[in-house]
């Protein structure tokens, strides 16, 4: 029984780095630890997608002699694409954090709240 979570470690850190994140988003009002926070969430999906990509003994997908195991690249290509869209969600993210700087003096979240509130 000891074997199997020895052997799937990476899915542990997945749902430790998982939960990591969520824990940020929603425990903190500090906008850029909420952003800091869907990053690490955001890397721990990635991790989870290129464990399940990979193949013991697998190589890359040319026919060769000696070879009978091909790996997916299908997974990776879909990570490299979705890393490229997280940094660009990121840089979106701050730079919405610098607006509401400047428009509100802070980036708490719940004084943001209060300041909405006052009419």
């Amino acid at each position: 029984m000891i074997d199997v979570f020895i052997s799937h470690y990476n899915y542990w850190i997945v749902i430790l780095l998982m939960m990591a994140g969520f824990y940020t988003v929603i425990n903190h009002g500090n906008l850029i630890k909420k952003i800091a926070g869907l990053n690490i969430f955001q890397t721990s999906v990635f991790l989870l997608y290129i464990s399940i990509g990979y193949v013991d003994n697998g190589t890359t997908p040319i026919v060769a002699e000696g070879f009978t195991r091909y790996a997916n690249p299908l997974p990776h290509v879909l990570i490299l694409t979705a890393i490229v869209v997280g940094v660009s969600t990121t840089a979106l993210g701050l730079a919405l954090v610098v607006r509401i700087k400047e428009a509100y003096g802070t980036i708490e979240e719940d004084e943001i709240q209060e300041q909405d509130m006052i009419p």
